[in-house]
């Protein structure tokens, strides 16, 4: 096998020409074969095998630096720089992560994992390289799906300004994680409909070269009108060239001989310049080329049928999601739904069939997503903002300017809210209770299982003023059935009456609280359990009835300790004096990496049988 022969970075400039091809065969045999038993993702990846390997031809690593855009399309990046072994525990508590990682090679020249990033970092390292004197090459690869984020705009913006050379490639394969939308797709398909204007200028100059006397004439007079040449050709490529960019293309993605050929002609630019690389996602593998938005990030799956191994038994918190908003989306022609990029990962692809002119995806462009809701509630609509927690960072200043200043009826349903699992630290949702509970106006949620969800759902678009859902990623909670109180503003359940200890729980919590309360039981303790139901406001009311019987009071939360629920409480009680002693069980102030969520909730102490222990052999219990 060829791949063997790949042990370490720039090995690939030591195969053969003839035998590139067949390296490229084998890397998406590899890939497939591995993410078919740890999933991750695989339709970005196969994409990009030529492109990689082209890029890993033409620079010399660690020195020149990649960086990859969000990062899902890195592994052929680390199969070239000597990790295949990782991929046995790709994705696994201590084993390779599925995004670059400074940490784990020198050749990861930035850490990745949201989108439109990679144009800004790419531009520091120029700043630096000639701040220091160096002479290395700089790329930053993004996808067409990143380029609709509000940072990527803003680099290039930047970027136009360069007197030295930096090297943008385009991955364009017409999607995010869904298909894109918008106007930066509109003009990247007119570019791909157009043709390569460079394979056209070559074609013209080479053919009147050979034309005696007249022929070197004329090209020079084209050389000096390229620039009218290329805006007939490519109008829509202008966009580039008059901002101050050279633009390169396109090019076949997959042809890695012309790849390589432009990236030579781009490292000699004395400016930034654009290789706008045309690639198709799933390449070599018939079901993810079909279903490129189901093959983003998958699951084990069967490499023949392309079908999950393990099938969902019951409905996750998604589903429930998307199932309440098509009933609200009946019931209120006010009601609207908003996604950046997303309409399959939040559940809102079944209300967009449902409700075409009522939904909208504004691509991957957070910040614009959270104002365009801000104008719908003030015009009167109903907005509800499908996100996942930790994309909703990105917009933290347009919730609390736009729509929390304004008190607008603004409904923030956040999916993937606290422990995530294989994806890591850039996508953990463990601090949206920290930057949304310090918002003024804002109200926050989380239910303790699925029915709740619902509920909570028709609380929210009913409610006069911004409020947030918090619900986590995997099978919905099915439990406390009958358990099911109406939802009053700032109003917590309980759902067992003890004494001595108070296990105070929001969200997923919920059922962690209840385990460990039947584990205390054992014990000879009967601690009480409350469903928080609010983050805020919390239920202070039922804290003050509850503390003559209580000496110890838990708090139970899936995000970090430092600004989340429990320090509220805290504050609240000392202010008070309402508990001998109070307890903020969550997660301490650090990244959690990538791994199964069991094994994340034992390293963090986070388990029942882990909060049960620490309770139990407490000496004033």
């Amino acid at each position: 096998m060829v791949l063997e022969k790949i042990t370490k970075e720039n090995d690939i400039k030591d195969i053969p020409e003839d035998q590139l091809p067949l390296l490229a065969e084998e890397i998406r045999e590899f890939l497939i074969e591995k993410i078919s038993c740890s999933g991750g993702h695989l339709a970005s990846n196969l994409g990009v095998v030529e492109l990689t390997m082209a890029l890993h031809r033409e620079l010399n690593l660690p020195e020149d630096k990649i960086i990859w855009d969000v990062g899902h399309q890195s592994y052929i990046h680390k199969i070239l720089t000597g990790r295949q072994e990782g991929f046995e525990h790709l994705r696994e508590f201590g084993g390779m992560s599925g995004f670059p990682k400074r940490k784990e090679s020198l050749c990861d020249s930035f850490d990745t994992g949201h989108s439109s990033t990679s144009i800004s970092a790419g531009l520091g390292y120029v700043a630096a390289r000639e701040l220091q004197g160096g002479n290395n090459t700089v790329v930053s690869v993004i996808g067409d799906g990143s380029l609709t984020g509000g940072l990527a705009i803003e680099a290039l913006n930047n970027a136009s300004q360069l007197k030295s050379n930096f090297i943008i490639i385009l991955n364009d394969n017409k999607m995010s994680i869904a298909e894109n939308t918008g106007g930066i797709a509109t003009l990247l398909n007119n570019i791909r409909t157009a043709g390569s204007y460079e394979e056209l200028k070559s074609g013209v100059t080479t053919t009147l070269s050979r034309i005696p006397v007249y022929g070197d004439r004329m090209v020079g007079k084209i050389r000096k009108a390229k620039s009218s040449l290329k805006q007939l050709v490519i109008p829509a490529g202008m966009l580039f060239e008059d901002m101050g960019i050279t633009y390169l293309g396109p090019v076949d993605g997959h042809d890695i001989e012309q790849l390589r050929k432009v990236i030579r002609l781009a490292k000699r630019v004395n400016n930034a310049v654009i290789i706008h690389a045309l690639t198709k996602k799933g390449k070599g593998y018939e079901p993810a080329e079909r279903h490129p938005a189901r093959f983003h990030g998958t699951n084990a799956f069967e490499i023949q049928t392309g079908l999950l191994k393990d099938k969902k038994n019951k409905a996750d918190y998604t589903d429930v999601f998307s199932t309440v908003m098509c009933k609200l989306g009946e019931r209120d022609e006010n009601i609207v739904a908003i996604t950046a990029a997303m309409p399959d990962g939040t559940g809102l692809n079944r209300y967009a069939r449902q409700f075409p002119e009522r939904f909208f995806d504004v691509g991957i462009a957070e910040g614009h997503a959270v104002t365009f809701a801000a104008g719908l509630a003030a015009a009167g609509m109903r907005p509800i903002v499908a996100v996942y927690s930790s994309f909703l960072q990105r917009a933290y200043d347009q919730v609390l300017h736009d729509v929390c200043m304004q008190n607008l009826p603004v409904v923030f349903a956040i999916d993937r809210a606290g422990l995530v699992g294989s994806d890591g630290e850039t996508h953990q949702g463990v601090f949206d209770l920290s930057y949304l509970g310090n918002i003024p106006n804002m109200t926050i949620m989380a239910p303790k299982n699925k029915w709740e969800l619902s509920d909570m759902m028709k609380f929210a678009v009913r409610f006069d003023g911004p409020i947030a859902i918090r619900y986590p990623r995997g099978t919905a909670c099915d439990a406390f059935k009958e358990q099911r109180e109406n939802i009053c503003l700032g109003k917590a359940e309980i759902l067992k009456k003890g004494k001595e200890i108070l296990l105070f729980a929001l969200g997923n919590m919920v059922e962690t609280a209840w385990r460990t309360a039947e584990l205390l039981s054992q014990k000879g303790l009967c601690p009480t359990v409350v469903n928080a139901r609010f983050a805020k406001p919390f239920d202070k009311k039922l804290l003050r009835e509850l503390a003559a019987e209580h000496s110890l009071l838990v708090t139970l939360e899936e995000n970090v300790a430092n600004g989340g629920m429990g320090q509220r409480i805290l504050e609240f009680v000392r202010e008070e004096e309402l508990y001998d002693q109070v307890q903020i069980l969550a997660i301490p102030d650090e990244f959690v990496e990538h791994g199964n969520v069991g094994i994340l909730r034992e390293k963090l102490g986070l388990t029942p049988e882990q909060i049960a222990q620490q309770l139990g052999g407490q000496e004033q219990l």
